[in-house]
């Protein structure tokens, strides 16, 4: 991606910085944390269809009005423990626009979903400031989800959905595409292996419509 406009991405992410600082300030209610959902999403669609720095084009603009959701869920929002002794390792991309993308494993999450136990693996991503990175792969990719997986952490980004203590919340109702799901204009790191759930999280962003 060519940066265009500074003062246009800045303007991007201090909206996105002030989504995400709501819901911190009501994920520890439910009913609250839905409403921020709601909030989460039209904010989303007022930037993906009426600023300047969207990644999507205009004919895809013209296909619909809004990103396509599943229905929130409930079910899908948990708290999972962050677990920091792990072993440590560096992961790397080489990205069009940007390089090579450099992120460290930090912590462990492991959670419960439907009665059952699951882990992701928290990243780090490395270079100038830092910040927390959590891809993630499942069995809806590629059928009713972007194919490369979906983002629920990016704080560089400002996408970050809160702790408490040593818990976490993942709530997938909030899984995002990144943008290189929408215009291939735009590059970006995918979930590695390690990061890829086997099953379906039929919650957060689906797969955006084909031009």
């Amino acid at each position: 991606m060519t940066l265009l406009n500074p003062l246009q991405l800045t303007d991007w992410r201090r909206t996105i910085s002030k989504v995400y600082a709501d819901i911190r300030a009501t994920n520890q209610d439910p009913q609250k944390l839905q409403a921020s959902w709601a909030m989460f999403r039209s904010v989303k669609d007022g930037l993906f269809w009426n600023h300047p720095m969207t990644p999507l084009m205009a004919e895809q603009q013209a296909l619909t009005d809004s990103a396509p959701f599943y229905d929130y869920d409930p079910e899908f929002a948990v708290w999972g423990t962050f677990n920091t002794d792990v072993l440590q390792y560096t992961l790397e991309t080489q990205l069009a626009a940007d390089g090579i993308f450099s992120y460290t494993r930090v912590a462990e999450i492991d959670f419960e979903l439907k009665g059952k136990a699951y882990h992701l693996n928290m990243f780090w991503i490395d270079g100038y400031g830092g910040a927390l990175y959590l891809p993630f792969g499942d069995a809806t990719n590629g059928k009713t989800t972007y194919g490369g997986g979906r983002y629920l952490y990016d704080a560089i980004k400002g996408a970050d959905l809160g702790t408490h203590g040593d818990q976490i919340l993942l709530d997938f109702n909030f899984a995002y595409n990144p943008s290189c799901a929408y215009n291939h204009l735009w590059s970006c790191p995918l979930p590695p292996a390690e990061n890829k759930l086997e099953l379906m999280i039929e919650a957060g962003e689906k797969a955006f419509p084909d031009t």
